[in-house]
């Protein structure tokens, strides 16, 4: 496995949830790391994005109510999320982006922690 989520749960409206995504393997060769998050019937959404260099951005839903960060030594990204809203209730991913030869990357994914926020 070369990315492990864990941190996922059931929170109430206003909660607090902290994720964590542990890289392995090649994917410790990452340029850039991110949580994604998906609903039944519904693509795919980018969270928040961290680069090696600790430069973060985030979906416009939740900035200024989660906070990405990462641990380069550890090989660990975190998710802060504070103020859950029912709507932040979905599966979410965490990512690796690795550059590789010829100006290509390539992905890793973890295999999703639910988040489940009750009103």
């Amino acid at each position: 496995v070369q990315l492990q989520a864990s941190g996922g749960g059931l929170v109430q409206v206003g909660g607090s949830l902290r994720l964590s995504c542990a890289a392995a393997g090649s994917a410790r060769g990452f340029n850039v790391m991110g949580w994604y998050r998906q609903v039944p019937g519904k693509s795919r959404e980018l969270v928040a994005a961290i680069t090696r260099g600790g430069t973060p951005s985030y979906g416009s839903s939740v900035k200024g109510r989660f906070t990405i960060s990462i641990d380069v030594a550890k090989y660990t990204m975190y998710l802060q999320m504070n103020s859950l809203k029912v709507e932040d209730t979905a599966v979410y991913y965490c990512n690796a982006e690795r550059r590789i030869s010829g100006g290509e990357t390539t992905d890793y994914w973890g295999q999703g922690t639910q988040v489940t926020v009750s009103s």
